[in-house]
């Protein structure tokens, strides 16, 4: 028997590695351990895990429940919460109401053990309803996806119309030939040709789910990612008397798998990293210098000067192409280890890593002023613009990245009242 596949997202890193030597004494495969909130979905995204152990308050930058919400109802993979008592009585009173989704710090084994089965128990209880309806409705309605039926031997005996489409046999061609031979899949991530599934379903007596990865090889060599299963049919007495696969072209289900993991991290007007991304860059930036005492890094915090009187006399297109050349300036400005990204409006922030002293964060400072400051034409019109800038330095006082952004944005804002298209250091013992 396959041991399922879980992923802890956890940023202790001893309590983590106590859970993954706990699960895996107990039969499990942690396939990994993380505690970066965009690593999450992207592990998720290319591993698809049958279950993750999340830290509910993995930051207080970062809404946990909503990186859980993309895993839950986007890649269809159940999450337990893992959560300590005073953070379950703030978050129960709207959230945490369902049984069985959460384990409270601290737990011994068993309480794991017991949680985890559990999550998989009311997982596989809710999947497989859902799975007999879209089954059912499929079948009966043969409509937007592909069914082949087979006898027992596992050769065909039936194909609907988008089974002729997708596969390029027709059912007359079809009837009689093996499966595997009309139906060539191809798992990508094992790179090998699937056997005939009927088989095995028929065999097991059980429903098997297309691997993740898998291809459709048609008729004249085209490659279609599909996706579904194939289930054993039963006579009114329980005899199973053949099988139906049922599969459907996912290429678009792909192509939005990528996309919604841009949305969740990337601002969709410049594509730079959005506020959550840049928070969890700058958090591992502060765990960083925590271990190296010789790591150094900054926060610039960007206001962009009189960007509403560009947008009021302009227009908002015109904004809209300016903040994309706008960004596209400030990434030339800097190395490609450092992070540019947009928290909205004409806000913009930079972290620069692996910095000597502060004077390298002047020194970027300065350059993205003068950069900004030559002309940008755009659809007949020549626009100027300058930016306030406030600067904030890593120290040892910084536990949370937010008090970086606050103390680079009071920076910004006091270079703005001292005349705009200026940059300020911030200064605890001046405060700016």
């Amino acid at each position: 028997m396959v041991s399922r596949k879980i992923l802890v997202v956890e940023d202790e890193a001893v309590l983590a590695l106590n859970i993954k030597n706990s699960l895996q004494t107990l039969g499990y495969n942690v396939i990994e351990i993380t505690k970066s909130a965009e690593d999450a979905i992207q592990k998720v995204a290319e591993k698809n895990p049958n279950l993750v152990l999340f830290d509910i308050c993995l930051s207080r930058e970062i809404n946990g429940l909503q990186v859980t919400d993309i895993i839950q109802n986007n890649f269809h993979i159940p999450v337990l919460y893992l959560t300590e008592y005073s953070e379950y009585l703030e978050l129960n009173k709207n959230k945490l109401d369902e049984p069985f989704s959460y384990l409270l710090k601290p737990f011994v084994e068993k309480d794991l053990h017991l949680a985890v089965e559990m999550a998989f128990s009311q997982y596989q209880v809710n999947k497989r309803i859902k799975e007999d309806k879209e089954k059912t409705a499929a079948i009966i309605n043969s409509m937007g996806c592909a069914v082949v039926v087979t006898f027992t031997n596992g050769h065909i005996q039936m194909m609907n119309p988008m089974a002729e489409r997708l596969t390029g046999w027709m059912e007359h061609e079809a009837f009689g030939r093996d499966l595997a031979e009309v139906v060539k899949l191809v798992d990508q991530d094992m790179d090998e040709v699937i056997d005939n599934l009927a088989t095995q379903a028929m065999q097991t007596g059980k429903i098997v789910n297309l691997p993740e990865n898998c291809t459709l090889i048609s008729k004249d060599g085209k490659e279609i990612p599909v996706g579904d299963n194939i289930a054993p049919i039963r006579d009114s007495s329980g005899i199973i008397t053949g099988a139906v696969l049922v599969f459907q072209d996912i290429t678009q289900r792909k192509q939005a798998d990528v996309q919604l993991l841009r949305n969740a991290f990337y601002d969709g007007l410049t594509a730079l990293p959005n506020r959550i991304l840049f928070l969890d860059r700058l958090k591992q930036a502060i765990e960083r210098s925590k271990r190296r005492s010789d790591y150094r890094f900054a926060v610039l915090f960007l206001d962009l000067d009189g960007f509403k009187g560009i947008n009021d006399r302009f227009g908002h297109g015109i904004g809209d192409d300016f903040l994309v050349a706008i960004a596209h300036r400030l990434e030339s400005c800097i190395r490609s280890g450092d992070t540019v990204g947009r928290f909205g409006g004409d806000e913009f922030a930079v972290l620069l890593e692996e910095i000597r002293d502060v004077n390298d964060a002047i020194n970027v400072a300065k350059r993205i002023q003068d950069t900004l400051g030559l002309p940008l034409n755009l659809n007949g019109h020549q626009i100027f613009t300058t930016a306030s800038i406030g600067i904030t330095l890593n120290g040892g006082s910084y536990d949370e990245p937010e008090n970086l952004l606050r103390d680079a944005d009071q920076a910004m804002y006091r270079a703005k009242q001292q005349g705009k298209a200026r940059y300020g250091v911030f200064k605890k013992a001046t405060n700016c």
